[in-house]
């Protein structure tokens, strides 16, 4: 089968990490597939905050799992690295943009033998203060919001099993 193909029938959500900061030159690269992904019009709404600040992505952390009610969890499983992935609010179609950079980074990092994993909740947490004051001390506007957070390292253990695809989900006329 063709090596691409290959590598997104067999990427799967990474949720243990080595501790140890995945490579310049594979973040790089990965970084690279994200901002070539398709966007409506080639608007390019989208931008990337890569944070690899270990006090930084605490405070993410922690917010992240307030959105959910939790306080004595981390939703970034231990990651060393975090891409936010943020769009513009004034294009319509910046959901469904952000969501395809997403998809190229994960896929990406696999084709590297990275683990990653899409996190959800970016939209809430940088509606908070705290998190907006991250996005402007790195220079990011406010009309940019959170579409969701991309984790990367070094998997950690054993690569996680294929679930069954769920058959009835395609319809041809």
């Amino acid at each position: 089968m063709n090596n691409a193909l290959d590598n997104l029938l067999e990427r799967r959500s990474v949720r243990a990490y080595k501790p140890e900061q995945i490579a310049d030159a594979e973040l790089k690269s990965v970084l690279s597939a994200g901002l070539a992904a398709p966007s409506a019009m080639n608007r390019q709404p989208t931008v990337l905050l890569v944070v690899q600040d270990k006090a930084t992505i605490e405070k993410l952390s922690k917010l992240n799992a307030r959105v959910m009610g939790k306080e004595d969890i981390d939703p970034f499983y231990g990651a060393p690295t975090v891409i936010v992935v943020l769009s513009d609010r004034n294009i319509p179609t910046h959901v469904e943009d952000g969501s395809l950079v997403l998809g190229n980074l994960m896929n990406a990092a696999h084709a590297l033998g990275l683990g990653s994993c899409w996190i959800n909740r970016a939209k809430e947490v940088f509606e908070m203060t705290e998190a907006r004051e991250i996005l402007r001390n790195a220079g990011i506007g406010d009309e940019y919001i959170g579409v969701g957070h991309c984790i990367l390292g070094y998997p950690d253990g054993e690569k996680p099993e294929a679930k069954p695809v769920r058959d009835g989900r395609v319809f041809k006329i």
